[in-house]
């Protein structure tokens, strides 16, 4: 069931109904709310609903007895704790990981001249594994370091881990963030329906008409890349940067604005991405869950910066190339995730005052700050020919036949992918110069009726007909 879909609308409709007819009654509200995200999410594959539960029960008992054990008995926490980790990796590692390991340890005896025949299953990949893995992981490590308390129900924690908005293309929550909101009664306010409306209309507006037909020309010159080259090539590379960012941050608009209808605050998971002056700063605006979350239970306790020069740049290498991994299992996305690993060393090797930190004051003059963007902006480019790219062969060719060369398609191909970003870019230009994702929001009446106005009628006219899936619904 995808948020661009009408069985969605017709969905959501009714469980909101639902909802606000059980304002008075919290408890009620939540088991509406489980029930909803367990249905929800089984319209997919209903056998998968069981490694929700598995996940569900095993972390929320994990937490109880954490909480119960005493900080000092640290042996018995840390057997808690692995219990955790082990089975919700476990689970991911068998069914996103197996036939990559099981294939790429084949390969590997192949060229030692080994003959191996690997071991593949027929697995099916869960929808959202890997977020609300990360999610339940997160809650029992918090717990064992003495961050957070455990949940007070199992009730309050089985619809944190499976709430439907966000339980398949994230924001990956924190507990201490979402638990508390479902343990308290919820009062939605005028403000809230506002941002909340606008936040969903954005979403589809960023995935329908922008992500979805910069998909279309971005499939066709990606899915035949031979027969491009020069600038047709660069324009099929831009077309997935757009493709990609208007898909993943149109859903967790769509996400956050569908929490606020019902009173909750989803964290913002993106920040202008493309506006970012160097590596640091661009994960500092993308996928901020995810990087906020390898950064804080994995670069931190791999001992991040506190442990000398060289160690810091192994940390990060490490970090960058388990996330890149976590996006897929396949070689492309562990290579993008140690090209992003390596453009992090080598700027924090070069760059001894990072621009991000006060862009616009002190002694960065503007022709310097926007030639910073420019050209992290052309290393993320790099960065998502990789990610899209389906073999070394293909990145190989994609990159050494980069150039300004036309063909009597390009004309065509950058028109089309203008008309449907350029709308896009306006917008964000506005969002960063004002600081403020929802400035949209605070125009005057007319203003923001007229906006919205063009918001649904490009949605309606030039929206992708089809209900096509989120990208990150793979991962």
């Amino acid at each position: 069931m995808l948020f661009n879909s009408q069985s969605f609308f017709i969905f959501f409709a009714i469980v909101y109904l639902l909802y606000l007819a059980l304002h008075k009654n919290r408890t009620l509200q939540n088991g509406l709310l489980l029930i909803a995200s367990y249905y929800f999410y089984g319209s997919w594959d209903w056998r998968f609903l069981s490694l929700i539960a598995i996940s569900t029960i095993v972390d929320f008992f994990i937490g109880r007895a954490l909480g119960r054990t005493p900080l000092d008995a640290l042996a018995r926490r840390k057997q808690l704790l692995a219990i955790s980790v082990v089975v919700n990796l476990s689970i991911l590692g068998f069914f996103k990981y197996f036939n990559f390991f099981a294939e790429s340890l084949a390969d590997l005896l192949s060229l030692l001249g080994m003959q191996a025949n690997p071991t593949t299953l027929q697995i099916i990949l869960p929808v959202g594994i890997s977020f609300y893995t990360f999610q339940t992981m997160s809650y029992t490590i918090d717990i064992y370091r003495n961050r957070l308390r455990p949940a007070r129900t199992f009730l309050d924690f089985a619809v944190f881990v499976s709430f439907f908005p966000q339980l398949v293309a994230g924001p990956i929550e924190r507990a201490s963030n979402l638990i508390p909101q479902f343990e308290k009664p919820r009062r939605i306010t005028v403000e809230q329906i506002n941002t909340g409306l606008f936040l969903i209309l954005w979403g589809l507006f960023k995935k329908m008409v922008v992500g979805d037909n910069a998909g279309l020309i971005a499939d066709q010159i990606f899915n035949d890349y031979a027969n491009y080259q020069g600038v047709d090539l660069l324009i099929g590379v831009l077309a997935f940067s757009i493709q990609i960012y208007g898909d993943f941050s149109g859903y967790s608009d769509i996400a956050r604005g569908i929490s606020r209808l019902m009173g909750f605050e989803l964290m913002v998971n993106f920040r202008l991405p493309y506006f970012a002056l160097n590596p640091t700063d661009f994960w500092q605006r993308w996928h901020i869950s995810l990087s906020s979350w390898l950064r804080d239970y994995l670069y931190i306790p791999l001992g991040g910066n506190r442990k000398g020069t060289f160690k810091t740049y192994r940390n990060l290498f490490v970090t960058m190339l388990l996330g890149g991994l976590w996006h897929g299992a396949a070689w492309n996305f562990v290579i993008w995730g140690a090209f992003h690993g390596t453009i992090l060393i080598l700027y924090r090797l070069f760059e001894k005052k990072p621009a991000h930190r006060d862009p616009w004051g002190g002694d960065h003059a503007y022709f310097v700050v926007v030639a910073k963007m420019m050209l992290m902006f052309a290393l993320t480019l790099v960065g998502w020919l990789i990610f899209r790219a389906s073999s070394a062969e293909q990145i190989a060719y994609m990159l050494s036949h980069l150039s300004l060369a036309t063909s009597g398609a390009s004309a065509e191909l950058g028109r089309k992918l203008l008309f449907y970003a350029a709308p896009l870019l306006v917008v964000q230009v506005y969002q960063y110069v004002t600081r403020d994702l929802l400035i949209l929001t605070k125009l005057r009446v007319p203003a923001r009726a007229l906006v919205y106005g063009l918001l649904v009628s490009w949605i309606f006219i030039f929206g992708v007909r089809e209900s096509l899936e989120f990208i990150y619904f793979q991962f």
